[in-house]
C-alpha cells in the first residue's frame, strides 16, 4: 500500500533501481497474497459498500473509517471483480459452508431443512441509457484542456429496465443456519444451485426435506426435474391468501366486512381442515356469481386447481413444519437491497456480483470466505 500526506491509498509502492531492477523478495508473495490491494482492505471495501447507498458513499467512508483514499470508480471496480470471485468460488465450493443438513435439528427431534427460491426485479441500465450516458462523457471530454485517456469499449446495455434474478436459499426450522445463492441465470440456473447446494450440505441426511414455496411453475418444475429429494412441496400460505383476497375485492370490493367475513373464513378452513373443504367452499361460493364475479372466482378456483397437491397445511402444522416461505422472501429483500433505489442502475453481471457478496454474508460464510482464500482465483 501507498503513503500519501499521512493516508493510506490502495496501490503499493514498488522501488526499483536503474540498470538494477528490483531485489524486494518478498515482492512475488506479496502479489499473489493482495494482487496490489490487501485482503484487509478488499474485505474492508466490501463490507463497508453492503450498506452503502452508493459507491461514492462507499469511498468517502474508507476515508472516514481508515484514512484509505480511493475513487468511486476505484471503489466499484473492486466491489465487483471481489463479488465475481465469491461467485466462482461459490460455484465450485471452494468456500466451505460450515454446516450440514444432520446437525440441523427440529424442536420435534428430528432433523429438518427448508429449500425455499424465488425471482425478485433488479433494476437494469438500458442499452439507450449507456448510449446517453456516453455521449454525456464524451461532452464533458470535449470541454477539458487536458487529453484524456480512450474510453473503454463500450458494453451493450439490456433490453429492458428489469431483470428476475433468482434466489435459491437452505435453511433449518431457527434459521440460525442458511445458505443463499443468487444467479441472474434462468430458472435453469436456478435449479443447478438447487441440485448443488443440496450436495453441498448433504440434504439427503435430513430426516426430513420440505419446500415451501410461492407456487411458481418454474420453481415446481426444477424440484423436479433436479431430483431433489423433498419430502414435501407446499404453497405458501401468504401466497394463497394474497389471491383469496384480490378475489374477494374484485367480487365484494375493497372494503367490506362481508367479504372480510368470507375471506377470512375460507382461510381458516384451508388452513385447519385442508385442501377438500375449502375446494367445496370455494365452489359454493362461485355458484351465483355472475359476469365479471364469477371470472374472478374461476381465476382464483384455477389457481388452486394447478396447486392443489401442495395445498396440505394441515398435514404440515401437525408434523411441525412451516407453511410459510418468510426466510426465502426476506433473503429476496436483503440481497437485492444495496441494488434497489434511486438512480440505481446496473449491468447484470455487476449487480450480480453485489448481489453474491450480501448473499456470502447472509449465508455466514463471510468470515470463512476471507480466511479460506486471502487471494481467490480461478
Amino acid at each position: 500500500m501507498q503513503t500519501v500526506n499521512g493516508r493510506v491509498g490502495l496501490k503499493r509502492i514498488r522501488w526499483h533501481a536503474s540498470g538494477e531492477g528490483s531485489r524486494t523478495l518478498a515482492d512475488a508473495a506479496l502479489d499473489a497474497a493482495e494482487a496490489t490491494v490487501s485482503v484487509g482492505v478488499r474485505e474492508l471495501v466490501c463490507r463497508l459498500n453492503q450498506h452503502s447507498s452508493s459507491f461514492r458513499h462507499t469511498a468517502e467512508n474508507l476515508d472516514r473509517a481508515a484514512q484509505i483514499q480511493s475513487s468511486a470508480e476505484s471503489v466499484r471496480r473492486l466491489v465487483e471483480e471481489e463479488g465475481q470471485r465469491v461467485r466462482r468460488a461459490d460455484r465450485r465450493g471452494a468456500i466451505p459452508i460450515g454446516w450440514e443438513a444432520g446437525q440441523c435439528e427440529s424442536p420435534e427431534g428430528l432433523t429438518r431443512v427448508y429449500l425455499g427460491s424465488d425471482g425478485v426485479k433488479v433494476p437494469m441500465v438500458t442499452d439507450a441509457e449507456k448510449k446517453a450516458r456516453r455521449e454525456q462523457t464524451r461532452r464533458r471530454r470535449r470541454r477539458r484542456k487536458t487529453p484524456c485517456r480512450p474510453l473503454a469499449p463500450a458494453k451493450a446495455g439490456a433490453d429492458q429496465s428489469y431483470k428476475e434474478f433468482k434466489v435459491v436459499t437452505y435453511y433449518d426450522e431457527s434459521g440460525e443456519r442458511q445458505h443463499v445463492s443468487v444467479t441472474k441465470g434462468t430458472h435453469r440456473a436456478a435449479g443447478r444451485l438447487m441440485r448443488q447446494n443440496a450436495c453441498r450440505i448433504k440434504l439427503d441426511q435430513a430426516d426430513q426435506k420440505v419446500a415451501n414455496v410461492d407456487g411458481a411453475d418454474w420453481i415446481r418444475n426444477q424440484i423436479g426435474s433436479q431430483n431433489l429429494p423433498m419430502d414435501a412441496v407446499g404453497l405458501d400460505f401468504y401466497h394463497l391468501a394474497e389471491n383469496v383476497h384480490k378475489a374477494r375485492r374484485s367480487v365484494f370490493g375493497d372494503v367490506d366486512d362481508e367479504g372480510m367475513t368470507w375471506a377470512g373464513d375460507v382461510l381458516h378452513v384451508v388452513k385447519h381442515d385442508g385442501c377438500d373443504a375449502f375446494w367445496e367452499r370455494l365452489l359454493a361460493w362461485r355458484g351465483p356469481l355472475r359476469g365479471r364475479k364469477r371470472k374472478a372466482a374461476d381465476r382464483l378456483l384455477h389457481y388452486v386447481a394447478e396447486r392443489r397437491s401442495m395445498i396440505a397445511y394441515p398435514a404440515f402444522i401437525a408434523r411441525g413444519w412451516q407453511i410459510g416461505s418468510g426466510p426465502t422472501e426476506a433473503q429476496c429483500k436483503t440481497t437485492t437491497a444495496r441494488l434497489k433505489g434511486r438512480g440505481r442502475r446496473w449491468d447484470a453481471d455487476n449487480a450480480e456480483a453485489v448481489a453474491t457478496l450480501s448473499a456470502l454474508e447472509q449465508s455466514g460464510q463471510w468470515r470463512l470466505y476471507w480466511q479460506t482464500a486471502l487471494a481467490p482465483t480461478g
